[in-house]
């Protein structure tokens, strides 16, 4: 279903006088679609990198329950339109096991994806510059960026924590423009910080009864991240598939 852009009409209240009582100030006025897009233009100008913890957790509910949860760190870079991003995911745990090592390495840049499973050395290539909004989605996107790639429904403000302190995030139903996405990826929601135009927290429904929340903390932005963050070490035995 297509969803257009739905702005949420900010709301003021004049001041009340009546005889013989004090004047009441008006609350502050809500957010709107529009505001909030403005201050991703604003923040994204100025972002050029971030790293962040991250855990990201997977809920299978059809034909049987189960559930995946990865740990590790992500880097982004952006040098005008150049983007770079790495996931280094470190532990891993099904259901309610506990964390086990298992080191994967995830590299996106010039157009392609690269997965680096160390426990098989084996790498996978796939050309993937198509799906290039999906993983900058809420890291350095600008409000005109998400707007060209999804239709976007505000849902109100909401307090989140960044791992140290809360922070007043604003809520976003997005539904991808491209159908190929959108067969991926029916519905995304993602929390944003958009002072810093950085995500806390996302939601990704990737249909048939599958979801994966994805949580950030320990963000930290335009650090000078050297090339061996977007890399991973592999040896002569390494088998690559593309």
């Amino acid at each position: 279903m297509h969803l257009g852009i739905k702005l949420v009409v900010a709301s003021s209240i004049a001041l009340v006088l009546l005889p013989g009582l004090a004047a009441f100030a008006a609350p502050p006025a809500q957010k709107d679609l529009k505001e909030v897009l403005q201050q991703l233009d604003t923040a994204a100008a100025g972002f050029r990198s971030t790293s962040a913890d991250f855990v990201f957790v997977t809920v299978q509910t059809d034909p049987v329950y189960d559930k995946d949860t990865q740990k590790g760190i992500v880097y982004y870079k952006r040098n005008g339109k150049a983007f770079q991003m790495a996931a280094h995911i470190r532990f891993e745990a099904n259901g309610d096991e506990k964390d086990q090592p298992v080191p994967k390495d995830i590299i996106y840049s010039g157009g392609k994806v690269t997965l680096y499973e160390k426990l098989t050395n084996q790498v996978t290539v796939k050309d993937a510059a198509k799906y290039e909004s999906y993983l900058l989605l809420g890291f350095g996107a600008s409000g005109k960026e998400l707007a060209d790639k999804w239709d976007i429904k505000y849902l109100g403000s909401e307090p989140l924590s960044d791992g140290k302190t809360s922070i007043a995030t604003d809520k976003l139903e997005l539904v991808a423009k491209d159908p190929d996405v959108k067969k991926l990826f029916p519905k995304v929601t993602i929390w944003i910080d958009p002072a810093r135009a950085v995500s806390l927290k996302q939601v990704f429904d990737e249909g048939q009864g599958q979801t994966r929340t994805c949580y950030y903390s320990n963000i930290k932005l335009n650090l000078s991240l050297p090339d061996s963050d977007f890399t991973f070490k592999s040896d002569s035995q390494t088998k690559t598939v593309k």
